[in-house]
């Protein structure tokens, strides 16, 4: 940990199959994002939730939310449950790939849900200011956001189950379970200046990776990640048309079809 202390994560455990499988969720996300959904595949599996350092019900310390920071907590939570199947949500796909990239021998299987690949810091800046995201220059400015963490938080946070009816209740409700610096701090850091693309050709070498994506998604344009896919030899990308940056919550029986799929050994 480089001298940095360890905090325990939030972890939940469904069923007691023989194989695991672990979900990491996206910005603002927690357990509650999955857990709504993976009943059935708990029946054949042990399945993981965990939250992320600085959200949900994990400890929320002042730091910086760098990739290995994630990366060495994710390791303290999930190091004793043996070979994984890892599966991220945006945020949690990005990091799914620094953890698998660092962890070989424990990560089997990798699936990556609505993965926000830009190339570069410059490159997400201009996609935001497009206009092709709805309030995408805001998340451009690290003071902007700053501000409307902490407003979300402690101002309309009430709202939002009510305003963001696109999504389950439970996740809603969950969006203030950060802090403004939990949320910057992991924004730059993994999804504006982590580049996952060469750690992701060198473990589709090895790891059997699927990508799952919503051919409707703004927020990581599926031109980009169609592009990554191709570009890495024992990748599947499976394109999902009319779908949003949520594939899990718009159509959790497809998602979780594939990825039993590709646990089992019948790899879609």
């Amino acid at each position: 940990m480089g001298g940095k202390k360890s905090h325990a994560l939030h972890v939940e455990y469904h069923g007691d199959g023989e194989k695991t499988v672990v979900f990491i969720p996206g910005l603002g996300g927690t357990t509650r994002y999955w857990s709504h959904s993976i009943g059935p595949l708990a029946e054949d599996y042990r399945v993981v939730l965990v939250d992320l350092l600085g959200f949900g019900a994990s400890p929320k310390p002042w730091t910086r939310y760098s990739v290995a920071r994630h990366v060495a907590e994710l390791h303290a939570a999930l190091d004793s449950l043996g070979p994984i199947t890892l599966v991220g949500h945006s945020l949690g796909a990005l990091l799914a790939v620094a953890y698998a990239a660092r962890h070989r021998k424990q990560v089997e299987n990798l699936v990556l849900i609505g993965m926000p690949y830009f190339g570069s810091e410059e490159a997400a800046y201009r996609y935001l200011r497009s206009g092709k995201v709805k309030w995408g220059f805001l998340y451009t400015n690290v003071l902007l956001v700053m501000i409307a963490c902490i407003l979300t938080r402690r101002v309309f946070g009430w709202l939002l189950p009510y305003v963001r009816r696109d999504i389950p209740r439970e996740v809603a409700e969950d969006l203030v379970k950060h802090t403004w610096r939990s949320s910057t701090s992991s924004l730059w850091e993994v999804v504006y200046r982590y580049d996952a693309a060469d750690e992701l050709r060198r473990l589709s070498e090895q790891t059997q990776i699927l990508m799952i994506h919503g051919q409707n998604d703004d927020i990581a344009p599926f031109a980009a990640i169609k592009q990554l896919a191709d570009e890495q030899p024992g990748a599947t990308l499976i394109a999902l048309d009319g779908l949003d940056h949520h594939p899990f919550l718009r159509t959790p029986h497809t998602c979780l079809t594939h990825i039993d799929s590709l646990v089992s050994g019948d790899r879609p």
